[in-house]
């Protein structure tokens, strides 16, 4: 139970960062995609630069995950197109919902109970892309 606490701090941690950065906010969203503010941009580039942060030290100093396990990065094939139709789709549904998952799950958290559909059709998403993977052109 003790390591399942500090998952739920580290989420309303999580959760208080992205309502106080205004990520939430489906007016910042629209203004994104609208090409209007550079304020998301600037938090998404902040992202990517702690990710690539992130994955430079794992590598590094080969960190394992918390159960011990090593973490491995497996290589990818390069495929433009793939990446080209994946962001699209994803563009499309975070454009048309107001939301990307993890303003999604803070949204229900800070009482916008609508989000519960956006939820759930990102969970049907999830588990039809689980059915049909092997069958698409990885």
């Amino acid at each position: 139970m003790m390591k399942l606490l500090k998952f739920l701090l580290l989420g309303i941690v999580f959760g208080i960062i992205m309502t106080k950065s205004e990520t939430i906010s489906w007016f910042r969203i629209q203004e994104m995609f609208r090409f209007q503010a550079f304020h998301m941009y600037g938090i998404i580039g902040t992202a990517v630069i702690t990710g690539v942060l992130g994955v430079v030290l794992i590598k590094r100093f080969k960190l394992r995950d918390f159960q011990g396990n090593p973490i491995v990065f497996f290589p990818k094939e390069k495929s433009f197109i793939r990446y080209i139709l994946g962001g699209i789709i994803f563009g499309l549904g975070w454009a048309l919902s107001g939301a990307c998952p993890g303003p999604m799950v803070v949204n229900i958290g800070y009482g916008f109970f609508a989000m519960i559909i956006v939820f759930l059709f990102a969970i049907f998403g999830t588990f039809f892309y689980g059915i049909i993977k092997d069958k698409l052109p990885h």
